[in-house]
């Protein structure tokens, strides 16, 4: 008897319940840790998807603000600078996007480091997040100088628009004006001309036809030996009496011309082309000394200074090129031009 309650009691302890439990025990635990890891793959793919987004519209406003800096880059110096940094940090955010990228395949084909990928992912979104919102900063500030530029532009268009309706307006009266002094000189001129015309005349009336005196074109020539001895520039006897009648004459010219009218008479000293000797070094002298030794007599006569001018010529003004006896007696000449001063 004491056998058989043995065998009862052994067949009577089960160990299946047990199993059973422990095997759904590491079911739910293998279903939890799937749960999980299907949430972790959720979450990092919203969050890829995200950051793609926000990189196709980051590359969007880049091609726009690449197009608007070519338009202003011609003339915006200041903007070309501040576009080239920004061009670094985008191309700095596309190395970023790379690396990003990079990561994340990693954190697909390896689910054995999937948290600490995923941290990773997640700390290189935060950056990419961050250079983003820079580079948007940057956008913004660089709209604005363009915008500051524009104004600029308009402004200085405006300015030269006007600048250049006044320089048009200036041309007109400066032609205006050069009209009236061309007529006004014309006018002059015509005066002169004519008072020069009636004081050749005059003199023509006083001196005669002596020998040595002659009316050249718009000059009166007188030859030195009229006036001055050989190689000397004091004027001789003979031409202080033709000098009174040449100061009366201008005396009386100066009495006719009005005082608007600016005149001189210039008096021109010629040589012929033989070396000088004596007090004068070279027929420059000669000629200047003897034309202002003219001069200085026309003003102690009373003639007023201001409407006298002495010039000496030498021998590089001839009348006639030859080496004839006749050639260098021409040469040899002191010549009175009525002119404006």
């Amino acid at each position: 008897m004491a056998l058989g309650r043995t065998r009862r009691s052994q067949r009577g302890f089960d160990y299946w319940p047990g199993f059973v439990d422990a095997l759904s025990t590491m079911l739910l635990v293998i279903i939890f840790l799937l749960s999980v890891f299907m949430l972790a793959q959720f979450f990092l793919s919203r969050d890829v998807s995200t950051k793609d987004s926000a990189l196709a519209r980051l590359n969007r406003q880049i091609e726009e603000l690449t197009s608007l800096l070519s338009l202003e880059r011609a003339g915006k110096a200041d903007a070309q600078s501040t576009a080239l940094g920004l061009q670094a940090t985008l191309e700095s955010s596309e190395r970023d996007k790379l690396q990003l990228q990079g990561q994340l395949n990693a954190t697909r084909t390896d689910a054995s480091t999937q948290n600490g990928s995923a941290q990773a992912a997640s700390e290189a979104l935060n950056t990419e997040k961050q250079i983003s919102a820079r580079a948007l900063s940057q956008v913004d500030l660089l709209n604005q100088q363009i915008s500051a530029l524009r104004r600029q532009l308009a402004a200085i268009e405006e300015a030269l628009a006007a600048s250049e309706q006044k320089d048009r307006e200036s041309q007109a009266r400066i032609g205006d004006l050069g009209s009236r002094l061309n007529v006004a000189l014309a006018q002059k001129v015509q005066e002169l001309a004519r008072y020069r015309s009636d004081f050749f005349g005059r003199l023509r009336q006083i001196l005669g036809a002596r020998p040595g005196v002659r009316v050249v074109g718009d000059r009166f020539v007188f030859e030195s030996e009229v006036l001055f001895e050989s190689g000397q520039a004091a004027i001789n006897p003979q031409g202080l009496a033709q000098m009174d009648q040449l100061a009366a004459a201008l005396q009386d010219l100066e009495r006719e011309i009005p005082p608007e009218l600016a005149w001189v008479m210039r008096v021109d000293g010629h040589t012929d082309k033989r070396p000088v000797s004596g007090q004068f070094k070279s027929n420059w002298e000669l000629s200047a000394a003897r034309a202002i030794a003219v001069v200085q007599y026309l003003v102690s006569k009373g003639v007023q200074p201001q409407h006298l001018v002495a010039a000496g010529f030498g021998e590089f003004q001839p009348v006639d090129a030859s080496d004839s006896d006749e050639a260098l007696r021409r040469n040899r000449r002191i010549e009175l031009k009525l002119t404006e001063r």
